[in-house]
Formats: C-alpha cells, sequence, structure tokens
C-alpha cells in the first residue's frame, strides 16, 4: 500500500473556485460585515459603560441619574451580542472558500504579508466566537472555566475591536470596490432557482432582527410574551427573578435568625438596629429597576428607610462612601462599594419590602440594598454591615 504522497493530500485540499456557489462574494460580504461591524460597535461601547459602572472610576463620577440607564445600556449590549451571532456565521460561511487560497511563493515580502493578514483574521474570528459564545454562557449562568469572567471578556473585547479596526483598514479599498458592484453575481440569472445574494442579505438581516425580537423580552417589557428564548422572563417571586437563592450563597440560616442586628458604623460609633427597629424608621417607597448584566431587567416597587437616614442615627454625614457586608459566605460580591452619589439620594434605600410584600428570603431577607442606576450584583441582598470611614 503507497503512503500519500504531498501532492495527493494537495489534490484533496479544496480550492476557492471549487465553491460553486454564486451567492457567495465580496459584495455580499462587505455589506453583511457592515452590519455586523456595527452590532460589534454598539456590543464594544456598551459594554465598555458596563465595566466603567462595575468599577466606579474616580475620573468619571457616575450617580444614580438617569435611573434607567445601566438597564438600557446592558440590555443594549446583550441585544447586540445576539444580533451578532447569526451575522457573524453569514460572513463567515460568506468567506470560507478564502481559507483555501495558497499562500504566495513568489516573494518572501508577499508571504510575510499574507502570513500577518491571516494571524490578524484569526485573531479576529477567535476573539469574536469567545466573546459571542461565552456571552451567552454569562447569559445562562453557565461558567465551565476557572477565569474570571467579566475581567477576560473586557480584554478580549479590546482584542475583537482592535483587529476589527486593523480588518477593516486592510480591507476597505475592497469594500469600497464591493459597494460599487451590484450584489447579484453577473450569472445570477443563469440559474433562477438558485439562492441570491440579496437572498442570503436578506436573511441574514431577518435573523438577527428575530433573534433579538425573540430574547428582547427580558429587557423590554411589552415583548416577554413573544420572547421565547429569553433565559429570565422577567417572573420570579414577588414579581423578580432571582440570580441567587439564600441557600446557593451560604445566607440562609443566618438570615433568619431571629437575633439579627444590622450594624451601622460610622467612624468609632456603631448603631445596631434588629429588623422591628429598621421598620419602625420613616420609610420611603420608590419604583426603581432591577438590572443584572445577564441582559434581564424588571422594575419594582421597594419600601425601606432611605440610606443617607440610617447613616444619620451614627451621626454620618450623606457625602461618604459607605461599604456594605452582606450575610453570603459564598459568590462573589459579599462587599460592594456604594458611592456617595448613590448615599446622597433618598431613593437609595435599605429595602425591607417588595412590591408591598415582606421581602422574601431569596430577594435579600432581612434586607437589602436598592438604588438607582445600578448594575444588579451590587444590589447587595442580606445586608449585615454599614461602614463608613471616619
Amino acid at each position: 500500500m503507497r503512503l500519500p504522497t504531498v501532492e495527493d493530500i494537495e489534490k484533496r485540499i479544496p480550492r476557492p473556485e471549487d465553491f460553486e456557489s454564486r451567492a457567495r462574494g465580496t459584495e455580499l460580504t462587505a455589506r453583511v460585515g457592515t452590519a455586523l461591524g456595527i452590532a460589534f460597535g454598539i456590543c464594544f461601547l456598551t459594554g465598555m459603560w458596563s465595566h466603567v459602572q462595575y468599577t466606579q472610576p474616580g475620573w468619571l463620577p457616575i450617580g444614580p441619574q438617569p435611573t434607567q440607564l445601566y438597564r438600557l445600556t446592558q440590555g443594549t449590549h446583550v441585544l447586540s451580542g445576539i444580533a451578532a451571532i447569526p451575522l457573524l456565521l453569514v460572513k463567515l460561511w460568506s468567506v470560507f472558500p478564502r481559507l483555501f487560497i495558497r499562500p504566495p511563493t513568489s516573494s518572501a515580502r508577499e508571504l510575510v504579508i499574507e502570513v500577518l493578514e491571516r494571524a490578524s483574521i484569526g485573531a479576529l474570528v477567535g476573539s469574536s466566537v469567545f466573546m459571542l459564545a461565552s456571552g451567552l454562557l454569562n447569559i445562562a449562568q453557565w461558567y465551565p472555566w476557572e477565569f474570571s469572567f467579566r475581567r477576560t471578556h473586557e480584554a478580549v473585547a479590546w482584542v475583537a475591536i482592535g483587529s476589527l479596526i486593523v480588518h477593516i483598514a486592510v480591507k476597505l479599498p475592497v469594500i469600497q470596490r464591493a459597494y460599487t458592484a451590484s450584489i447579484e453575481h453577473p450569472e445570477a440569472h443563469l440559474d433562477p432557482d438558485a439562492i441570491s445574494r440579496r437572498t442570503v442579505l436578506r436573511g441574514a438581516l431577518a435573523a438577527a432582527g428575530l433573534a433579538v425580537v425573540l430574547t428582547a423580552g427580558q429587557t423590554v417589557p411589552f415583548l416577554r410574551r413573544f420572547s421565547v428564548f429569553a433565559v429570565r422572563d422577567g417572573q420570579g417571586p414577588q414579581g423578580l427573578p432571582i440570580n441567587r437563592t439564600a441557600k446557593a450563597a451560604g445566607a440562609a440560616e443566618a438570615a433568619q435568625d431571629p437575633a439579627f442586628v444590622l450594624e451601622v458604623v460610622v467612624g468609632d460609633r456603631t448603631v445596631t438596629l434588629d429588623r422591628d427597629q429598621l421598620l419602625a424608621l420613616p420609610q420611603r417607597t420608590h419604583r426603581l429597576p432591577i438590572a443584572c448584566v445577564e441582559g434581564w431587567s424588571r422594575s419594582a416597587t421597594w419600601t425601606g428607610p432611605a440610606l443617607r437616614d440610617l447613616l444619620a442615627l451614627a451621626g454620618g454625614e450623606p457625602g461618604s462612601d459607605v461599604t456594605i457586608r452582606s450575610l453570603q459566605t459564598r459568590g462573589a460580591f459579599g462587599v460592594s462599594r456604594l458611592p456617595a452619589a448613590y448615599v446622597e439620594d433618598y431613593r437609595t434605600l435599605l429595602a425591607l419590602e417588595l412590591n408591598g410584600e415582606t421581602l422574601s428570603l431569596d430577594h435579600g431577607y432581612p434586607c437589602r440594598i436598592i438604588a438607582p442606576n445600578r448594575p444588579g450584583v451590587f444590589q447587595t441582598k442580606w445586608v449585615q454591615r454599614l461602614e463608613v470611614k471616619a
């Protein structure tokens, strides 16, 4: 039996001309790529804003206004990422034959240029697939990895947007020529039953739009009845979904302890309040949204004392950052920092009731934080301690 030679293998590897579909072509690729670039751009900008809201850099003060901002930006971030999935698949399909172009052998310079171009495309495709796949898994709250999703997602986002800019710059002449030419293949009329490029383009845009409609209900209330693919439909105990239960957070036993007291610490002064004493304080009621990084959000009516009023009991000023500590013993965000801009707002509450009912255990009983325009992970549940440095 003769072993295959290099020539034998070469004959079996397809060439670009072996792909006969007239639906492929730079005219289609450029138009789908434009839609994909817009989706990626929106997703990148809103994702960076989400990162800023998490890190709260001092050079960019972020406060409680507008109340719905994080809900809008994070919902847009997730939906633009979802819209990008069918567009990316169609774009990869349209350029697939080019993967089989043989590297040039006429000069070392051309070979180097080809290698660098393919490397940049590899970085773009790899980072794009990673971003969309990991984003989907985050929406489903399934993390089959050990690294930090948020930090890694942000880092790879810079790789994706950087390689996208390089790719556009390199391919700009090709894109310009593609847009000046008709989208249809010159010989498309020879086979009227074949799928046209225009049909593929319309299908890609329709698929992106349908993907958005079928998932947008987790952010847009009036679309909830249509969003059969939304991971969260906005429903749950007391009218709100639950991401993490008290049992999963390791807070169930301590939260139900009759001896529970909230500690309010301002410098060297500490005030303790049990739940009955918290209920005896002046109560405020506000309708505020809760919005999570996974893209779902919903407004609810919250009741409890204003956080600034609680600090005043221990001599604290509203213009101070507050460190919030939870009873939870497992998972991230058991400790968070609430900037002074939120503390000063009377709508920032230590909530005791949700939609007119006592907070359920999984919604943060005996008390939780709710503040306008804050990521959901910072709306700390099972609050045990509020601290202000002197």
